[in-house]
C-alpha cells in the first residue's frame, strides 16, 4: 500500500478538522480567550469592544469553515483534494503567525503546526509516494 493511501493520514484529516472547528467555536463563544492565542491583551476601548467581538466571529467562522472543508474533502472528495486543503490550512497558519510576529511575539505558536499540515497534505496527495 502506498503511503498516501494509509488510514493513518485520514485520521489526521479528522483530527485537524476537529481542532480547527474547536478553535472556531471558541472564537465565537469566547472572543477574549481566542484573542489570547495572538497575545493580544485587552486592546479595546469600550466603543471598540463590539467591533472586536464581531471580527472574532468572522475569524471563528473561518476556522469552522477550514475544519468542515477538511471533513468534506475527506469523506466526499479525493485524497488529492484533502491534501490540497491541508496545505491551504497550513498556509493560513503561516499568515496567523505573521500577524503575531508583527505584534512582536508568538509567531512560532502558529508556525510550529504549519509544517505538520503541509507535510501531511503532501503525503495525502501522493507527492511523497515512491
Amino acid at each position: 500500500m502506498r503511503l498516501s493511501e494509509s488510514v493513518f493520514f485520514s485520521l489526521f484529516g479528522i483530527i485537524f478538522g476537529a481542532v480547527f472547528t474547536g478553535f472556531g467555536i471558541n472564537c465565537i463563544v469566547r472572543p477574549d480567550h481566542a484573542l489570547s492565542f495572538f497575545y493580544f491583551e485587552d486592546l479595546r476601548v469600550p466603543g471598540d469592544q463590539q467591533l472586536v467581538d464581531y471580527l472574532m466571529i468572522v475569524y471563528g467562522a473561518r476556522d469552522i469553515f477550514m475544519g468542515i472543508a477538511l471533513w468534506i474533502t475527506l469523506f466526499f472528495g479525493s485524497r488529492k483534494a484533502l491534501g490540497g486543503t491541508m496545505i491551504a490550512c497550513g498556509a493560513i497558519a503561516i499568515v496567523d503567525g505573521a500577524v503575531c510576529k508583527m505584534h512582536g511575539f508568538g509567531e512560532w505558536d502558529h508556525w510550529g503546526y504549519s509544517p505538520m499540515l503541509v507535510v501531511t497534505g503532501l503525503v495525502t496527495m501522493g507527492v511523497l509516494d515512491w
